[in-house]
């Protein structure tokens, strides 16, 4: 870690909770400030708003930046009925993400939002809302967004979705203190090429306190294990077509997608260019630069 660089998430950060009418649900955001259009961003499955730390740094510059944790992730309420299927559709997830967009729009009186930036499952729910509500955004970079296969592909990639279903639901998740977890985490290959920093604002912030004293997962593994269930609910070449906003795509050339699934969905985006990125999947926690 740079000397200069802060550890956790600074106190200038504002954090609040808003309600989605009619949902039941309330959505955490940090709200970065900065100067500029609004940017929003939506991490990956499993993981929390506070990952974005060293890129809402940079951003702000430019952005007003605001990061959102999903429904049953990070500071975020679950659901009223729970870990179960249809509380954690993608296209529900995509409505979320619509609705604080939204609120936010209101709420600052813009028109649009200036960028839409998500990670993984969260870059396909960011790209899904707004085919829904085209112009939404100016612009979108959606970091190794996770793209259906084709359909050679499909059984291959079902198989592996549920390993991950299964490996979710029977992921460790609580631990003595944070010292434990993160030791626990440093010996898992998930996190090998992770920053110090991001170690640090996972440690930090991932987690939570137990009533017995302990540290748990922010996100329960049963509703992490939905969301990678939930992987086909959303039909991407009905959402390709309807984007507006100028759309940079990043394949991790170190991650498990193929890059064909990217080419193509190049192609079927009105205004996207692709680019390579030399990192693995997680590259918001790799190479946040």
């Amino acid at each position: 870690m740079m000397p200069h660089e802060p550890s956790g998430i600074p106190d200038d950060v504002v954090r609040r909770r808003v309600s989605l009418p009619g949902k039941g649900i309330e959505i955490a955001l940090q709200d970065w400030g900065g100067d500029g259009p609004l940017a929003l961003l939506h991490h990956a499955t499993g993981f929390c708003a506070a990952l974005w730390a060293p890129v809402a740094e940079r951003l702000r510059a430019r952005f007003h930046v605001v990061a959102m944790d999903a429904r049953g992730h990070g500071d975020s309420s679950m659901p009223p009925e729970g870990a179960v299927p249809e509380a954690f559709s993608w296209s529900l997830m995509a409505d979320d993400l619509q609705d604080v967009a939204n609120l936010l729009l209101h709420e600052t009186g813009e028109r649009q939002l200036g960028l839409g930036l998500g990670h993984s499952f969260g870059g396909t729910v960011t790209m899904t809302a707004e085919s829904r509500q085209p112009g939404l955004y100016e612009r979108l970079v959606l970091a190794d967004p996770v793209i259906p296969p084709s359909n050679l592909l499909r059984s291959e990639m079902e198989v592996r979705e549920s390993e991950m279903v299964r490996r979710a639901r029977r992921r460790r998740h609580q631990w003595s203190d944070r010292a434990a977890a993160r030791e626990y985490f440093l010996t898992k290959p998930l996190f090998d090429n992770w920053t110090p920093r991001a170690m640090d604002l996972y440690v930090q912030e991932g987690l939570r306190q137990t009533p017995e004293g302990g540290v748990e997962l922010k996100c329960a593994r049963e509703a992490e294990a939905e969301v990678y269930a939930n992987s086909f609910t959303l039909n991407l070449k009905e959402v390709f077509p309807a984007v507006r906003a100028s759309t940079l795509i990043m394949w991790a050339k170190q991650g498990s997608f193929p890059l064909d699934i990217f080419q193509q969905m190049c192609d079927e985006v009105p205004d996207a260019t692709l680019v390579e990125s030399d990192a693995g999947h997680l590259i918001p926690m790799e190479k946040p630069e």
